[in-house]
């Protein structure tokens, strides 16, 4: 049995998983201010696969920063089931974000002295739960991605596509509100990067995982049930 919950639809949710209220980051260069975001707003429903794209130095890794809680916005406001985070301390950030989400990195960040099913266990160490339940969990997570056949590999054992489908396995092992996603093929040939996009639309698909994808491939962008786009920290609408 694949150990993942089967997340409600958008239209069954009064709130948005997430809203994003006129948020903005701005940085010092020296003494001169830069603005990166400016003035998002954009609300995230449960069960949706939004893909982000807009040109390098548009603000996408900051904006998904800020969602995951790895940094907090210069102003404006990111709720989570209409929990404002601005409060949040870093301990409680950081125990939303091991309770609710998953992050899949382009380049992989897999721990090279640890196998497969290793490294999708770290997330659970941090959690209060039995060896039997952690392999229970880390077994069928590598099932979902097709590796229950290479969970004694090392990462440099393993192909790039497989590399991703470990950090992909270690993203659900929590069996998180949503996953974000930072380029996840874009390290990857072609062929790897179309198994991994299917990975993600099955999860979204069969299990409503709410999905956020940033993405410079167009092929990659269209897999999801939202397109949006960011020019210049700036959202220009959505994709037709």
């Amino acid at each position: 049995m694949i150990p993942l919950t089967k997340q409600h639809s958008e239209q069954d949710n009064a709130l948005p998983l997430l809203g994003i209220q006129g948020v903005t980051k701005r940085f010092m260069k020296g003494n001169m201010p830069v603005d990166i975001l400016k003035g998002i707003n954009m609300d995230i429903q449960a069960g949706e696969f939004v893909t982000l794209m807009g040109p390098s130095g548009s603000g996408k890794s900051t904006l998904l920063n800020i969602i995951g809680g790895l940094d907090k916005p210069s102003s404006g406001s990111l709720t989570f089931a209409g929990e404002d985070l601005a409060n949040f301390s870093q301990s409680q950030l950081a125990k939303w974000r091991a309770n609710n989400l998953g992050f899949v990195f382009q380049n992989y960040q897999l721990i090279p002295v640890l196998t497969a099913a290793e490294n999708v266990e770290m997330p659970l160490l941090l959690r209060n739960m039995s060896k039997q339940e952690r392999q229970r969990r880390v077994s069928t997570a590598l099932e979902v991605v097709g590796l229950s056949n290479r969970q004694d590999h090392y990462p440099k054992e393993l192909s790039g596509g497989q590399e991703q489908r470990v950090s992909i396995a270690r993203a659900l092992v929590n069996d998180p509100k949503f996953l974000i996603c930072d380029e996840p093929t874009g390290n990857l040939d072609s062929l790897s990067g179309k198994q991994i996009l299917s990975i993600l639309s099955s999860l979204h698909r069969d299990f409503g995982k709410t999905i956020i994808m940033v993405t410079h491939d167009k092929e990659a962008a269209n897999i999801g049930s939202r397109l949006v786009r960011l020019q210049d920290g700036m959202l220009q609408g959505e994709a037709p």
